[in-house]
């Protein structure tokens, strides 16, 4: 009974993970901000093979910025760091939301199939680690460089009222550029753990993972740097997680790593105890494969092709929307076999666009097609595939005030707006559409190509550099869109959407 883990042991963008293991399984949450359905769960028997089988939310609010109806929607925040713990028969995933100010805990007895039940209580809470302790009592541990302690009710719905709520401790500001966050606690060995990432602007000048641990809840806390490897990448360091064990008591940390534009990739680190503190990696190193004794089972695919064969009109959990979708827009019963995605509001550019579907893009390369029939397009619409980040690029047909139509490519031009790189006319009304991605040694390039009815491919316009910025503070996505620059209730149809990925 042994499994090969090899890092990354997902080349995507999963982000800010937190993992439990539950008797045999293991499941993972992941940050999600402002796709949605939001905060994806995912199982494992063996912290190699992992399947999406559901999120905490399908929207986490509704107003303006969350329906991208406010001209700047909430990229770069929605959800962030979401800690999960399982507690006494109770699955808790609690997290941040910055552009609402908020802090959510949702609870469900059953973390696969939901419902999941929510609370909100005001007030940031950056980055948190709950803490379910011996004695029964319930915490929150936050924040970015002064770490905070909260107390909170039995089921972590609400502040306990009289409860600790109390500065914890200050973190290292020499040397230091972003002091400690990312915060995972542990009760263990007679000790409370609490793990952490910092980003020293000296030395190595790469986030690295750190340990504070203490006998008393409340300190004195010992500090430990237990990591600082980036595994031969570009010093992109190896850090921000937590530890799990295995029925057999060897343990492994589950932490992530910046792969440039494809974003940040979940990694499995080995570990051991000395002393009660841990030790993680391979003399200090993050392997990139290695051994553990833990059940074989079948790889899923986190990225999947899609012929839209649905008998009724749902999804597959693989796709997520950008920002709330316009369930009244968008149908795949309504031509049977075809996504539809018709126009409900004007915008200026795909950013501002509802109802752009996506999934994430992959290493070491990738690329994904699809058949578009433009018949239903009107004046001003504009419709394809797109690699989405703030740096985005797209590939499709724009249709003309006169009904004319061309295909085109485009980018972000320094205002934003899109500004077409080439275009050139075209006549027909189904036409493929392609991106390929290559994020192999930072490359980081994505070029587009179409196929007009029965021809070859062609490519058009320039290869595209990829960039992960913070404005939207995820690795590029992969998309379909539809929208409208002119008039509404134009429609586009997409047949397929067909992906595959290499080495």
């Amino acid at each position: 009974m042994h499994t090969t883990v090899v890092n990354p042991i997902l080349w995507a963008d999963v982000p800010d993970v937190s993992v439990i293991r539950v008797g045999s399984v293991y499941y993972m949450v992941s940050t999600s901000m402002h796709m949605m359905p939001g905060c994806p769960i995912m199982r494992s028997v063996n912290l190699m093979h992992w399947e999406l089988v559901g999120y905490v939310f399908d929207k986490l609010e509704d107003n303006d910025a969350h329906r991208l109806n406010d001209g700047k929607g909430i990229y770069g925040n929605g959800s962030w760091a979401a800690s999960l713990r399982h507690h006494q028969g109770v699955f808790y995933v609690a997290f941040s939301c910055n552009d609402m100010n908020r802090f959510y805990v949702y609870r469900t007895t059953d973390i696969e199939r939901g419902p999941w039940e929510r609370t909100v209580i005001e007030g940031l809470h950056h980055d948190p680690g709950l803490l379910f302790d011996e004695d029964g009592r319930v915490y929150v541990i936050y924040g970015n460089g002064d770490i905070r302690i909260r107390e909170l009710t039995a089921c972590a719905a609400a502040p306990l009222e009289g409860g600790v709520d109390r500065l914890l401790f200050e973190t290292e500001r020499a040397g230091i550029g972003l002091r400690c966050e990312g915060c995972h606690a542990y009760r263990l060995n007679g000790y409370y753990y609490l793990f952490f990432i910092e980003w020293p602007n000296s030395g190595n000048r790469r986030r690295r993972q750190l340990v504070y641990r203490s006998r008393a809840l409340l300190g004195p806390y010992e500090r430990r740097i237990v990591l600082d490897d980036d595994m031969g990448c570009r010093n992109n360091g190896v850090a921000q997680g937590g530890i799990v064990d295995t029925p057999a008591g060897e343990w492994y940390a589950v932490l992530f790593q910046d792969r440039d534009a494809v974003g940040r990739v979940p990694c499995v680190v080995p570990m051991r105890w000395e002393d009660d503190w841990p030790v993680l990696g391979a003399d200090g190193r993050v392997p990139e494969s290695f051994e553990v004794t833990l059940p074989g089972s079948a790889s899923k695919p986190l990225v999947i092709g899609d012929e839209f064969d649905y008998t009724d009109n749902r999804l597959a959990l693989n796709w997520q929307w950008n920002h709330n979708p316009d369930d009244r827009l968008w149908s795949v019963t309504e031509r049977p076999g075809w996504l539809r995605l018709a126009t409900g509001a004007i915008a200026d550019r795909i950013e501002r666009a509802r109802n752009t579907l996506t999934q994430r893009t992959e290493g070491p390369v990738c690329a994904g097609e699809t058949l578009l029939d433009a018949s239903g397009m009107k004046p001003g619409d504009r419709a394809g595939l797109v690699a989405l980040q703030s740096g985005f690029g797209t590939v499709g047909v724009w249709a003309g005030e006169r009904g004319e139509r061309r295909v085109a490519m485009c980018v972000r031009g320094e205002d934003g707006s899109e500004r077409i790189v080439d275009s050139l006319p075209f006549a027909g009304e189904v036409i493929r559409l392609r991106i390929q991605f290559d994020f192999r040694d930072g490359r980081d390039t994505a070029v587009f190509a179409y196929a007009a009815d029965g021809e070859a491919w062609r490519t058009i316009g320039s290869p595209l550099k990829l960039k992960y910025t913070l404005d939207h503070f995820m690795g590029y996505r992969i998309g379909l869109f539809n929208y409208a620059t002119r008039e509404r209730g134009g429609f586009a149809d997409f047949d397929y959407f067909r992906y595959r990925k290499g080495g």
